[in-house]
């Protein structure tokens, strides 16, 4: 169903239930202008939804806001109907790739290792269980060869790969990401979606803040529209549309963008 907010950016749903993710009256200000204002949200399960909107809108904010990583002003999280911080175990979470040091000494399977950290406990000792998961997750993302590697001698597009295989170590019900194709080769965007994929067959839900607007309808079964307040939620037949694009978009959409999704949003 199509949820298009009003002037008012209310929302018909007054419940957070036992979605995914549930994010109610959410406000992020890092001065006096906000970067995300009294913004609802309900994601739906074992679905892949698009975060979109232009730059600057307060997607990733809005994102780390919900992950408790960005101190909201307002607003109300649950994820699966329960406090963030009773759920955690069951949401793996990808940063922009931006945001890491790769000049931390480390090896890949190092930090795959890093998702098994609650297996693992305090004294963090692998055995090789967690040796041969660390490596199946390498191998999902294809990039078992490189293990032993440094993680700051791999591409941007293979230490992408890498922080991909650590979120599938964790075995989450709930997968977010932020900007996971930024900067990435063709060959790991394709796989990148493959594996997402794949986690969506299982029964997984996935969340991903996403930039590119011509592969959203072959990537996701949900939109979620934002520019500061939220614009639009629903399938990506009902909301990912020329009204609702223009309504988060105005201006900013080059010509070029404006015929390609002319052609496949309809």
């Amino acid at each position: 169903m199509l949820d298009l907010v009003s002037n008012q950016g209310t929302s018909p749903t007054d419940t957070l239930g036992d979605s995914p993710l549930a994010i109610r009256g959410l406000t992020v200000s890092y001065g006096q202008k906000p970067a995300v204002f009294s913004v609802d949200m309900t994601v739906q399960p074992g679905a892949m939804t698009a975060i979109i909107g232009p730059n600057g809108a307060g997607k990733s904010t809005m994102l780390k806001a919900a992950l408790g990583i960005v101190k909201p002003l307002s607003g109300q999280v649950t994820v699966f109907g329960e406090p963030l911080e009773q759920q955690r175990a069951r949401i793996a979470y990808v940063p922009q790739r931006a945001s890491v040091d790769w000049d931390f000494p480390t090896r890949v399977i190092d930090v795959v290792l890093m998702g098994l950290y609650r297996e693992l406990g305090l004294l963090g000792r692998v055995r090789s269980r967690h040796k041969a998961k660390a490596m199946d997750c390498l191998h999902r993302v294809g990039m078992r060869d490189f293990a032993d590697r440094q993680i700051g001698q791999l591409s941007g597009g293979q230490q992408q790969r890498v922080f991909l295989a650590r979120s599938l170590a964790q075995d989450a019900d709930l997968y977010l990401l932020d900007e996971p194709f930024a900067g990435v080769d063709a060959a790991t965007e394709k796989a990148i979606i493959g594996v997402l994929k794949s986690l969506k067959d299982a029964g997984k839900t996935v969340v991903v803040v996403h930039h590119d607007l011509a592969t959203v309808t072959d990537y996701f079964d949900h939109v979620f529209l934002i520019n500061t307040r939220k614009v639009a939620e629903g399938s990506v037949a009902e909301a990912f549309t020329a009204d609702t694009l223009q309504a988060a978009y105005g201006g900013r959409l080059a010509t070029a963008q404006v015929d390609q999704l002319s052609r496949v949003v309809g």
